[in-house]
């Protein structure tokens, strides 16, 4: 899980910000066997470290950095989105994650990391913190940020919506979403598993990728008829669906 000691190029982290990220961030660290101060809160002191790393919301990193940037030799961030540029963090860690509850120290596990850093040496530490902690670190610029980090919400945020859309549906045809919810898990997990595998075009199943367009026209026709507030995403899906499929009939 973790790069030996004597290979490191720091030996204390003192984390920022007491949230879900601050809390399985500090647990991760402290296994892998860094001294961790923290997680500290608003209005706590922040002890002196080789690093101070912030998780805090994005809107207060430019601030919190140039705060806490006498306590550390290098000062990091966890967010995706926010570009090192205008702050005064020397690295950019963000997990690939979401994070929902105290996770451990295991949270790290497995996962991607995009890093980013100021120099070659913040860019080496950002990996080696990465790399202690189980994570699989892949460089992300500055310029590249904003996409990346929409590129994220699609496959996470907006599948979690997508999923409330669903459950919506089956409510407005008369099925119970909570119970129904439990059926559409193994469909979804299977879903998933496949486009892990084999890549989007290769998942794709259901009537628009064989063609079926009279099915197409019911289930529109259906939530047309009892959730019309979902009308424009089904539009919008299927038609993404057919460019996806190769397919270029129209839904109406």
């Amino acid at each position: 899980m973790s790069t030996p000691n004597q290979s490191r190029t720091v030996a204390s982290v003192s984390v920022v910000g007491p949230g879900r990220v601050g809390r399985a961030a500090s647990a991760a660290l402290r296994a892998a066997g860094y001294i961790v101060h923290g997680p500290s809160g608003r209005g706590d002191a922040v002890e002196r470290a080789d690093v101070v790393l912030l998780c805090v919301p994005d809107r207060e990193i430019a601030a919190v950095s140039a705060a806490v940037r006498d306590r550390g030799r290098f000062v990091g961030h966890t967010s995706g989105a926010t570009p090192l540029a205008g702050t005064d963090a020397d690295f950019g860690l963000h997990p690939l994650r979401a994070f929902v509850g105290d996770e451990g120290s295991a949270a790290f596990e497995g996962i991607g990391c995009a890093i980013a850093g100021t120099s070659p040496d913040a860019l080496g530490l950002a990996e080696e913190l990465a790399l202690a902690v189980g994570g699989r670190p892949f460089e992300v610029r500055d310029d590249q940020r904003a996409g990346y980090h929409a590129a994220a919400s699609i496959a996470s945020n907006f599948l979690v919506t997508l999923e409330d859309a669903a459950e919506a549906m089956a409510e407005a045809s008369g099925l119970p979403a909570a119970e129904f919810r439990g059926h559409l898990v193994p469909l979804v997990r299977g879903t998933v598993e496949n486009w892990a595998e084999h890549g989007p075009r290769a998942a794709l199943t259901g009537p628009i990728a064989r063609g079926d367009e009279e099915t197409v026209r019911s289930q529109r026709a259906a939530v047309s008829t009892t959730a019309p507030e979902l009308l424009a995403l089904f539009d919008e899906l299927a038609a993404r669906t057919r460019i996806l499929a190769r397919t270029e009939e129209s839904p109406a």
